[in-house]
């Protein structure tokens, strides 16, 4: 995942490793820390229950097991879905969360730190077409449709920090900052002068340092943080739901700033899948993108 650090580390901040990435939570109030991190852990282990499809135990997987029979899922596990449905709907489908059988099939098919380094052999797979409109949701009654696979990821972090930033304000009256990989969050009181936030993907990459005022989000999607082998390729995690590949790599790196962290991930990642028409799709959104040769392009009054 893309490298993005709050500055500095000090004894207000905690990280851990959580869903092959980096968690790290920093607060206003070191004296809260250890309770902030509870909190934070704690509804990253729920998300993980109601949505991972490396468990075959999670709620999602019970539902794409059904055969397209409806399931009554969570309250947690229905805002996730309806989160990843309302990103579909606003791209126009760059970001589908049914292309969960694609990524299978390319050899994503356990969490990310199990693949990382590994050579993963060619397969031939038949999978149903994407298509994000044939998912159902009423409430809490879910329907996925016999043979579709959902894959939450390119939103369910997003909404995971979102929701841990709130939960941690909202408990305890603290300022925090939440970052899972590259999708940050805030919530509660910023520190005098806002959040300071390093932007770098790689070490020697192209790297900034921005400010983030109180409730602000940032996220970035990348073509190079999460990627594997297979047969003489590397692959990589965002894919084209039109093709089922991963989108041709016009950008390294997409950061978008929002005041959600969920809006900007579904941007960042749209971004990617866009391509050379990305800045159509981010006009007058703060933004930034790394091209593969290392150059910047800054959108919507990102700072130089």
């Amino acid at each position: 995942m893309p490298l993005i650090e709050t500055l500095p580390v000090r004894a207000d901040t905690a990280q851990w490793s959580v869903w092959g990435t980096v968690a790290r939570i920093v607060v206003t109030d070191p004296a809260l820390l250890a309770e902030a991190t509870a909190i934070v852990a704690a509804e990253l282990a729920a998300v993980d229950a109601a949505c991972s499809r490396f468990r075959a135990d999670s709620e999602l997987a019970v539902a794409c097991r059904a055969g397209g029979r409806p399931v009554t899922v969570s309250p947690l596990l229905a805002d996730l879905v309806g989160a990843a449905l309302e990103a579909a709907r606003q791209t126009g489908g760059d970001v589908d969360p049914t292309i969960g059988a694609a990524l299978c099939g390319l050899g994503y098919d356990r969490d990310f730190a199990a693949i990382t380094g590994r050579e993963v052999a060619p397969a031939v797979r038949i999978f149903a077409a994407p298509d994000w409109r044939s998912v159902r949701l009423h409430d809490r009654e879910l329907t996925v449709p016999d043979g579709v696979l959902l894959d939450l990821g390119a939103t369910a972090k997003a909404v995971a920090a979102d929701r841990a930033a709130l939960l941690v304000a909202a408990r305890l009256g603290v300022g925090v900052l939440v970052a899972l990989g590259g999708d940050i969050a805030t919530a509660g009181p910023a520190p005098a002068g806002g959040w300071r936030v390093l932007v770098q993907d790689r070490p020697g990459d192209p790297r900034c340092t921005v400010r983030l005022p109180a409730g602000a989000a940032l996220a970035t999607s990348s073509t190079v943080g999460r990627t594997w082998g297979r047969a003489g390729e590397l692959l990589h995690h965002i894919l084209d739901p039109r093709t089922g590949r991963p989108a041709p790599r016009v950008w390294r790196t997409v950061s978008v700033a929002a005041y959600s962290c969920l809006r900007a991930n579904t941007l960042s990642t749209a971004a990617v899948v866009r391509g050379h028409a990305a800045p159509d799709l981010l006009d007058g959104v703060p933004a930034r993108l790394v091209t593969t040769d290392l150059d910047v392009l800054r959108l919507g009054g990102w700072p130089s």
